[in-house]
């Protein structure tokens, strides 16, 4: 008989979002990233880094002007 593996789970939002904040960091445990690998697709991971470097950005340039203008 055939072995089934189980389902896979669906990513979720909030999942893909701590793993881009993770990375941006810089630190995980293999075992959240073996995870991860497993859950996540490449697709809203890129997505998710995306959106955050622009939020990144924006906020630096934001916080550049607030302390040059003072």
């Amino acid at each position: 008989m055939s072995q089934q593996l189980p389902p896979k789970s669906r990513p979720s939002l909030l999942r893909t979002f701590k793993a881009v904040a993770w990375s941006f960091f810089g630190v995980r445990k293999d075992s959240e990233l073996a995870r991860d690998m497993a859950q996540l697709t490449p697709f809203h991971v890129i997505a998710v880094g995306l959106i955050c470097c622009l939020i990144l950005v924006a906020g630096l340039m934001g916080l550049v002007h607030w302390v040059v203008a003072k």
